[in-house]
């Protein structure tokens, strides 16, 4: 029987099939997944609505399928299979954009990219697993089986609350702190620190040579197409942000005391959310077809983030209607599941403004690609403390860190993106004020 491309998400007609999860002679289960997805919003898994035996494979790694094209063979459960030809005598047959690709030896499979569940058909009754101990792995995303690995939780024991039983991220972290809770006189654990940024796990070999498909060719494709399209012009200043260290660092405990990991990055998706408010251009779109720009009237902030797959742009959505501690919320919650690759279709894509933050790494200065279609992009450096000279001529030591913005010339003049920067810079300089939508650290 044939098996064709699912329904992927609204609006998403075909997609890269990054990674096969099968081969052929393989016997898969329901809800096992067949195959790595990526599509312009997220990587996905593949999962099989049907249990049975693997007899081809009908597109290669690395080709852009269609929804409905044929990807692979099988023979249902019960049936049985072909003797005169073997399963391993299978050969792939490439899809449309495959042949323009050189096959090379396969590699070990990567770490799981930002994956989002998948909508899946309804499986019957009598084909769902039945909970015993004899069973195959539950469904679930690979880096679910990692995290549930690495905290001793057996994913038998946990009940999925994904489409089709499929277990989340939040059914393993949740069984953690309901056993948490139970245990009396437990000690309260402190809050788990947000995991810092980190360089991806895979910096090469030289010699080698990688497939330039998945995550990585579509982070190129975008970056190519933006700085094609955008005739970009840097824009870079210097903010002494001493008050907003003395600040963070006072707000620390009382925020961990709540379960939120303050880190400085809420304070400047505060400072660019009310720049954007006072300079509403920037906080806006060109629309080409249309020769229209587009002025948003929401504020959904990208903070652009590094995977061992390559970078993705989780938002924060209407971050103008989120205090302090929230933003930091969401900001921890959207870093780590990018790294995890448990990210939501929802939490992807549409962004107003994105902030990219280099700091963590190492480096004063850059130069950011603008996220297309948006106008504009912020870069945070380092903070490093430096001697300064104050008001009265006296040197003191000072917190200093450089913003690096990037404007699309199209819709935004030299004059208008120092006048952005200045909002920004004045809000970062007078951090408390960026307290005063708070009611309370939540």
């Amino acid at each position: 029987m044939d098996f064709r491309v699912p329904e992927l998400g609204e609006g998403v007609y075909e997609a890269e099939l990054v990674e096969w999860r099968v081969r052929p002679g393989d016997v898969v289960k329901p809800a096992q997944t067949l195959a790595e997805m990526m599509t312009d919003k997220a990587v996905m898994d593949l999962p099989a609505p049907f249990s049975g035996t693997i007899e081809g494979l009908q597109a290669e790694a690395g080709a852009v399928v269609k929804v409905g094209q044929v990807i692979l063979t099988y023979s249902p459960s019960g049936a049985a299979a072909p003797a005169s030809e073997p399963a391993s005598a299978v050969a792939p047959q490439p899809a449309a954009k495959a042949s323009q690709e050189t096959p090379r030896p396969k590699k070990p499979a990567p770490s799981p990219a930002t994956t989002a569940p998948v909508a899946e058909a309804p499986l019957p009754a009598d084909t769902l697993p039945a909970p015993t101990s004899s069973l195959p792995r539950p469904p679930a995303a690979p880096s679910v089986r990692r995290v549930a690995a690495a905290l001793g939780i057996d994913l038998l024991t946990v009940r999925g609350t994904g489409p089709g039983g499929r277990i989340l991220l939040e059914d393993v972290t949740g069984l953690m702190k309901t056993s948490g809770e139970s245990k009396a006189g437990a000690p309260k654990r402190s809050p788990m620190p947000a995991p810092r940024r980190q360089l991806p796990a895979d910096l090469g070999t030289p010699g080698a040579r990688i497939a330039f498909r998945g995550m990585r060719r579509k982070t190129a494709e975008r970056m190519v197409h933006s700085a094609r399209t955008i005739p970009h012009y840097a824009y870079i200043d210097e903010c002494d942000v001493t008050e907003l260290v003395r600040l963070r660092d006072a707000l620390r405990e009382p925020f961990a005391q709540r379960g939120v990991h303050l880190t400085f990055l809420p304070f400047f998706v505060r400072a660019a959310v009310e720049a954007l408010q006072e300079i509403p251009l920037v906080n806006s779109s060109l629309d080409d077809d249309e020769d229209e720009i587009l002025l948003h009237d929401r504020y959904d902030i990208g903070i652009a983030t590094a995977t061992p797959r390559g970078l993705v742009v989780p938002v924060v959505r209407r971050a103008d209607r989120l205090t302090l501690g929230q933003i930091g919320r969401e900001i921890e919650r959207l870093s780590g599941e990018a790294r995890t690759g448990t990210l939501r279709v929802d939490d992807l894509g549409r962004s107003t403004f994105t902030i990219t933050s280099i700091g963590s790494i190492g480096g004063l200065i850059s130069t950011p690609v603008i996220n297309h279609p948006e106008t504009a992009i912020l870069g945070i450096g380092k903070i490093v403390k430096r001697p300064v000279y104050d008001a009265a001529g006296q040197i003191r030591p000072a917190d200093m860190v450089y913003l690096s913005f990037s404007f699309d010339h199209r819709v935004i003049d030299g004059a208008v993106g120092a006048a952005f920067g200045n909002a920004v810079l004045k809000r970062l300089q007078n951090p408390a004020a960026l307290l005063l939508a708070d009611d309370s650290v939540d």
